[in-house]
């Protein structure tokens, strides 16, 4: 049953756990993680909205309560402006949980809501549009809405910073967010890295092409991936994902018969392409963290990867992958990665990207969540 913000007055709940998610779209990692944790703890789920038909809750797994607090908007900072201002107002139920588990950047306002309770903070990054990457964010934009923006930016930065102070416990999805954490929010964080379900990955026999399922935005450089590939005709390259670079990424690959961009699949079709790769290459700008390389992995193929964020907590240099150096790295480093990624390397990876991958395992991750509500108290 799905309850839309304060029109569940009057209706009692137990004092259990729910996780509040900022919203799920698309078949993104931080959505994943979210029903991953739901359905590991027993927990209801809350967020600002849910897309119709989204894969993750296809199959009716999720049998809690959910909760939708806000309605899906297109328009960029409209958008952010309503979740931001509906979690902190329409998410009174929040009263009736001891525990709650805040996801993204946005329902971690609805913590006023929730009092002197247990609020636990599992933060993927802290939004990097007004910190690290503000600068690039504005410049994505039109010069005329830049100002729009900053205004945004200076509403939403103390209400998030005093949110965040707010938390009794943060985690971080990674060193890497950790650190962030520490220098933009002065706040310590517990490292638990997000779950892979290994289930979901069996190795294949390769076909003879490379894959890249980052999702297409300007942080990920998957146009840098399609641009060495124009220059490799001997060489195939499978794109499949969406976002907002999917025009910009057809158009470099259009005229190329080596490069294929399929756009969003189903969950099935994703499986098989990276059961069946010879490997992916996965190069975004300091990334949070990164389920790519980790499901790569887990289907036994290797990774040619980027040595900043992330990826230098799941992939091994020579053992799972190839790691390109981040100061030098260019279009050119991609092409010659993929010349020198034999056939022969690919296969002998296998048993060490497995075994590299089972560190990331659902149970794992289940496990230490657990422990971490049993020490706060959680229920």
């Amino acid at each position: 049953m799905i309850f839309f913000g304060e029109e569940t007055g009057g209706i009692a709940f137990s004092m259990k756990t729910i996780v509040l998610h900022d919203y799920f779209e698309s078949a993104e990692g931080g959505g994943r993680l979210c029903l991953e944790l739901a359905c590991g703890l027993g927990a209801d789920l809350g967020y600002g909205f849910k897309a119709k038909d989204h894969p993750f809750f296809a199959s009716g797994r999720f049998a809690g309560t959910e909760y939708q607090v806000s309605s899906m908007v297109r328009l960029p900072v409209w958008r952010q402006l309503c979740l931001s201002r509906d979690f902190a107002g329409n998410t009174g139920f929040l009263a009736d949980y001891a525990t709650v588990l805040y996801s993204g950047s946005y329902s971690p306002l609805a913590v006023q809501n929730h009092g002197a309770k247990q609020n636990i903070y599992y933060c993927h990054t802290p939004p990097r549009f007004i910190y690290d990457q503000q600068d690039f964010f504005l410049s994505l934009i039109p010069v005329w809405q830049r100002p729009v923006l900053r205004g945004f930016n200076s509403y939403f930065r103390p209400k998030y910073e005093k949110a965040v102070a707010e938390m009794d416990v943060i985690i971080a999805n990674s060193r890497t967010v950790h650190d962030r954490i520490k220098k933009y929010l002065g706040r310590n964080s517990t490292i638990v890295h997000p779950p892979c379900d290994l289930d979901r990955f069996v190795w294949q026999e390769p076909e003879d092409f490379f894959l890249s399922t980052a999702r297409l935005d300007p942080l990920k450089r998957v146009d840098m991936i399609v641009r060495a590939f124009q220059e490799l005709p001997e060489q195939r390259l499978v794109v499949v994902s969406g976002g907002s670079e999917y025009n910009r990424i057809r158009a470099l690959a259009a005229g190329f018969d080596n490069i294929k961009v399929l756009g969003w699949v189903d969950e099935k079709r994703l499986q098989d392409l990276i059961s069946v790769c010879l490997a992916t290459i996965y190069i975004p700008k300091n990334e949070d963290f990164g389920m790519s390389p980790v499901e790569s992995m887990a289907a036994g193929k290797p990774v040619i990867g980027i040595a900043e964020g992330g990826v230098l907590e799941t992939v091994v240099d020579g053992e799972t992958g190839m790691l390109l150096p981040a100061d030098t790295f260019s279009v050119d480093l991609i092409r010659q990665a993929v010349r020198d990624f034999s056939r022969k390397t690919i296969l002998e990876m296998k048993e060490v990207c497995e075994k590299r991958a089972a560190l990331f395992s659902r149970d794992i991750f289940l496990r230490k969540m657990k422990a971490i509500l049993a020490e706060t108290g959680g229920r």
